[in-house]
């Protein structure tokens, strides 16, 4: 059957197709459809010859326009196409030397972190011995002040007037007081090295932590400039191109590398400085200790020196003394016996005269043998009187003698006490004070 189909508007005249206008062919007759209304408007499938040529001249035509235009396209892609690869060839020689400059700009900063977390790390070592040598300097000052206060407590147990104030007790306290603030000032001390330490090792963190990401960074960076056209771990990732809002600038970047610098840095001059400081101190209070030793013991051999003296002194007064009670012992006796010499002369003169009394009448006349025997009784009397005068200040001397030596005795005995305090007590136990490098805390 005949496909009916919309007929083509087009100028048919051979002038308007172009075609060299030819004799006419001789039309045929052929059968024509029916053209009733139910065709109107359509026709049959089949062309007219002239709509033949036109066609496929117009195909001719219109594939010479496109090949012109593909020629053209391909000329202008050829030209886009090879100033893209320079380009993209150029973008990426720059992009791969940028990233060897940040490659290098990476690995300075983190040589610089790397560097400063040495350095932090042998600060704290540092103030870790140096705590260890203040912690033994502390317990170090524990054997002198022991000493001392034993010193002052052994020396409180003086007898008598030996228990004075002297210029020992003076010193030990003084000792005692050094002591006691050099203990002080190093619990301080060790606080602030403590605290020190810290933060250190906070700094050494930071540092640690920047330094581990720009390590991760410096990986990815270098692989990446690694990366060529003919690597095959290369793929797309559309969105890594999307500039992120929380990105830090580079001037960002560097400054907050640069400010962990400074801190770090900070941190080891005030580490310099403290360490600095210790030595000193642990110096100072060290030379001061053994001064103050010194003084005590200079103070303890200049009061054994007296003691000493005094206790010899006392000695050869006590000597003497004894000496002296001896004689008078001796001259005690010999009173008493005087004494007693003179009751038989005494007897004799006073029976005489009584006889003589008994006599009668004017014989009993006061005649030169009766003024006689009356001034021999008189005579007697007297002497008997001064012997006993003589012994009663015989036997108090005596007693005051023995008063005497008792007190010397009692003295020398203080001061024997006193001796063995200051020597056994006191100074053979300060010759455990404590060494220099003691003290110093080594």
């Amino acid at each position: 059957m005949d496909v009916l189909v919309s007929r083509p508007q087009f100028d048919s005249r051979s002038v308007a197709q172009g075609v060299p206008e030819k004799d006419p062919p001789v039309e045929l007759e052929v059968p024509q459809p029916s053209s009733g209304s139910a065709t109107a408007g359509y026709r049959s499938a089949k062309y007219t010859t002239g709509e033949w040529f036109s066609k496929y001249h117009n195909i001719l035509q219109q594939a010479s326009i496109d090949s012109g235009e593909a020629r053209s396209v391909q000329r202008e892609s050829r030209i886009t196409y090879q100033d893209t690869a320079a380009a993209t060839l150029k973008t990426q020689a720059e992009g791969t030397r940028l990233l060897g400059e940040r490659l290098q700009e990476i690995h300075y900063w983190k040589s610089e972190l790397q560097r400063h977390i040495e350095r932090l790390l042998a600060d704290t070592e540092a103030l870790l011995a140096l705590k260890t040598r203040l912690e033994k300097a502390l317990d170090a000052t524990e054997i002198p002040y022991a000493i001392s206060t034993d010193n002052v407590k052994c020396r409180s147990r003086r007898l008598g007037p030996d228990l004075v104030r002297d210029s020992v007790e003076e010193e030990l306290l003084k000792e005692v007081d050094l002591i006691r603030s050099i203990q002080a000032l190093l619990k301080r001390t060790t606080a602030q090295v403590v605290s020190q330490i810290k933060t250190n090792r906070e700094a050494k963190q930071t540092l640690e932590l920047d330094w581990s990401d720009k390590y991760q960074a410096y990986g990815f960076d270098d692989h990446s400039g690694r990366h060529s056209n003919t690597s095959h771990d290369t793929q797309h990732h559309p969105s890594s191109a999307t500039v992120q809002e929380q990105v830090c600038n580079r001037s960002s970047w560097t400054k907050f590398t640069q400010d962990n610098l400074s801190k770090a840095m900070q941190e080891e001059q005030a580490t310099s400085q403290l360490r600095v400081l210790v030595e000193q101190m642990l110096r100072d209070t060290t030379e001061d200790l053994r001064v103050q030793c010194s003084s005590v013991d200079r103070a303890f051999s200049q009061r054994c020196v007296e003691l000493i003296e005094a206790k010899t002194q006392l000695e050869m007064k006590l000597a003497q003394i004894l000496e002296q009670i001896g004689a008078q012992e001796r001259n005690i006796v010999a009173l008493q016996q005087a004494i007693h010499n003179k009751e038989a002369p005494l007897r004799v003169a006073q029976s005489r005269l009584y006889l003589r009394s008994l006599r009668p009448n004017m014989e009993l006349c006061r005649d030169e043998t009766q003024l006689s025997l009356e001034g021999e009784v008189r005579q007697i009397d007297s002497t008997l009187a001064s012997l006993h005068q003589q012994l009663s200040e015989a036997r108090g001397s005596l007693s005051h003698l023995e008063e005497s030596r008792m007190e010397l005795e009692k003295d020398i005995s203080c001061k024997t006490h006193s001796l063995f305090i200051e020597r056994e007590k006191c100074m053979n136990h300060r010759k455990r004070y404590p060494t220099v490098s003691t003290l110093s805390g080594y």
